[in-house]
């Protein structure tokens, strides 16, 4: 049993995984912004913690970490408001790496998105690119880092019933192409369970082979 410190643990993604890593035996303390999501993530089989990430310091962040095994950063700020953007999705993520480090976590799982890079392409005048922008910083710091890292980069999400098949980038999957909320959350169960994948970016969507068989290509 692990004990998972998951960020974000009211998102789509999040609840597909409090539930996955319930069934494995950890124990998951999920951060929320709302209270009142708190019965949500009871009902998924995690521990609610009412923590802002957007005004926390390292601090704060540290001590809410210690204790845990491992670290998922599934947060974000929604998009729409640029300066939230950088501010959850750049700034809080940044600072919960650092407080990561000093709580002695070592391992951390980031979820990102296909195409994450500097080179994004994104323009400025599109609505994107505070996004684009913010998550290509997180992950370069991320990988400057010396914590054990796996960075997830998945299509475009949809809310489609789970199909337990994926296909990874290099083995045919494309950044065009989607998929379900509920497999991003089953890849990310897989890596925590795969020590293999420490230092590996995984860009992936939906495809024909099994979760486990596209992860054990990685090999």
């Amino acid at each position: 049993m692990a004990r998972i410190a998951l960020f974000g643990g009211h998102g789509k993604v999040a609840l597909h995984l409090e539930r996955l890593l319930a069934a494995a035996g950890h124990e998951t303390s999920a951060f929320i912004r709302n209270p009142h999501h708190a019965d949500d993530v009871r009902a998924a089989g995690a521990t609610p913690v009412v923590a802002d990430v957007e005004k926390m310091d390292i601090a704060e962040m540290t001590e809410l970490l210690r204790g845990h095994d491992a670290v998922v950063w599934s947060a974000g700020a929604g998009g729409g408001n640029p300066e939230r953007t950088y501010a959850v999705d750049r700034d809080a993520a940044i600072a919960s790496m650092t407080a990561a480090q000093e709580a002695g976590v070592r391992r951390y799982v980031m979820v990102s998105y296909f195409g994450a890079r500097p080179d994004h392409g994104v323009p400025e005048d599109n609505s994107f690119y505070a996004y684009a922008e913010a998550k290509s910083a997180a992950d370069t710091h991320l990988r400057g880092t010396d914590l054990d890292w796996t960075i997830l980069g998945p299509s475009a999400l949809t809310l489609d019933p789970p199909t337990g098949r994926i296909q990874i980038e290099g083995h045919g999957a494309r950044d065009k192409g989607q998929v379900s909320r509920a497999d991003v959350a089953a890849v990310a169960a897989a890596v925590l369970e795969r020590p293999e994948t420490v230092g590996r970016t995984i860009e992936f969507d939906n495809g024909d082979v099994p979760i486990d068989e596209a992860l054990d290509a990685l090999r």
